[in-house]
């Protein structure tokens, strides 16, 4: 199942600068083992040490974020579009 994935700004050093990468996958979880084994150092970036989705990282398959469908579990097929998208946080309090 080819699944294209989009690469935010700063993980893009990873991926040789490239904004959006193709990978082999059947699940959320299969997508992100994938990406780290052909762009090693990113699997990190976007799990923590018991390999859950790190809180600060949304992942999106089309319209849905995964952490209300199956998460890890959320099936691809064919053609899917998943963006990875960092938490933005800051400002000045009001």
């Amino acid at each position: 199942m080819a699944v294209e994935v989009r690469i935010p700004v700063p993980l893009r050093k990873l991926t040789g600068g490239r904004a959006a990468v193709q990978v082999q996958a059947r699940t959320v979880a299969g997508l992100l083992d994938a990406l780290e084994a052909e762009y090693p150092g990113l699997g990190a970036k976007l799990r923590d040490e018991t390999g859950a989705v790190r809180r600060y990282i949304n992942l999106y398959v089309g319209e849905q974020d995964i952490r209300f469908v199956e998460g890890l579990d959320t099936p691809l097929k064919d053609g899917d579009r998943v963006a990875i998208v960092p938490a933005i946080a800051g400002g000045a309090p009001t």
